[in-house]
């Protein structure tokens, strides 16, 4: 029928839209992004990297590769080493975490030493970066805590792909309309079209999300108290947090959409056992 043929394409094309919308995400979060001349130092505004670093000291170029460091999630036959800028150590010195020369020194797999404190501690001077002795962390330690925000990006991707590519939208759907009252169904469909509407907006949300990250600093284009909000979550999961969050919505958005095409095509969630089963009858 002409709904069955609209709804379809409406889906296809809700499904591309969903998947530009994570591809873009992904973007923002591998960078870098070239910073702009009039936006460096202190000049940059709401999220500037003094405000971000307050006690903790100003740096002139954020995107300076500080040291390179072996992954921890990667297979034995397969490390992968990560690039860590000036900007994200001081991003970890900073508010919410805060993290003192021993947190710091692990992250960045620096081998233990008598005086590695020190060291790290004076390195960190020549950039900019003040880490005071005795410092107490912040925020609470969490596995997230130990990648940097290489690693966590790529987490964060390559699970966006397992949901993109291996998530049984079709299957669920099937499984919980056969669970449905038949009588309830036009009332359902009502209830999935109102559920991806309210997915997609928050979906639309969250992919304005203009958090730093590595060396780059995209201009932000939401209001500042949501993206302080924001970026407050991106600080403690490093770059993995809001590429997550829209990799399960996404996910969650096929179901939605599959269960919605169940539903105009009348299969009421009937599998292919089930055809089989009533074609042989």
């Amino acid at each position: 029928s002409d709904w069955n043929i609209r709804g379809s394409r409406e889906s296809s094309q809700e499904q591309e839209k969903t998947k530009n919308c994570l591809n873009d995400m992904f973007w923002f979060c591998s960078g870098p992004v070239p910073i702009p001349s009039k936006l460096n130092g202190s000049a940059l505004s709401a999220l500037s990297i003094s405000k971000e670093g307050l006690g903790v000291g100003s740096v002139s170029n954020p995107a300076e590769v500080f040291c390179s460091v072996p992954g921890r999630l990667s297979l034995l036959s397969s490390t992968s080493k990560y690039k860590v800028t000036v900007g994200e150590v001081q991003r970890r010195l900073s508010p919410p975490e805060c993290l003192n020369a021993s947190l710091l020194g692990g992250v960045l797999r620096r081998a233990k030493s008598k005086n590695g404190g020190r060291c790290l501690r004076e390195r960190l001077e020549k950039i900019g970066l003040n880490l005071p002795a005795g410092r107490r962390k912040a925020a609470n330690v969490t596995l997230l805590t130990s990648l940097v925000e290489g690693e966590a990006v790529h987490l964060a991707r390559d699970f966006g792909y397992v949901c993109e590519t291996e998530f049984p939208a079709r299957a669920t759907a099937e499984f919980l309309c056969r669970q449905s009252d038949p009588d309830q169904l036009p009332t359902r469909r009502s209830m999935l079209l109102a559920t991806k509407e309210v997915c997609k907006e928050f979906m639309d949300l969250m992919s304005q999300d203009r958090s730093p990250l590595g060396g780059s600093r995209p201009t932000p284009c939401l209001e500042p108290g949501i993206q302080g909000s924001l970026t407050h979550f991106s600080l403690l999961t490093h770059g993995f947090g809001t590429p997550a969050v829209c990799a399960a919505l996404s996910a969650f958005q096929s179901y939605l959409m599959e269960a919605i095409k169940l539903l105009d095509k009348g299969d009421g969630g009937k599998g292919p056992r089930d055809k089989e089963l009533k074609h042989r009858k």
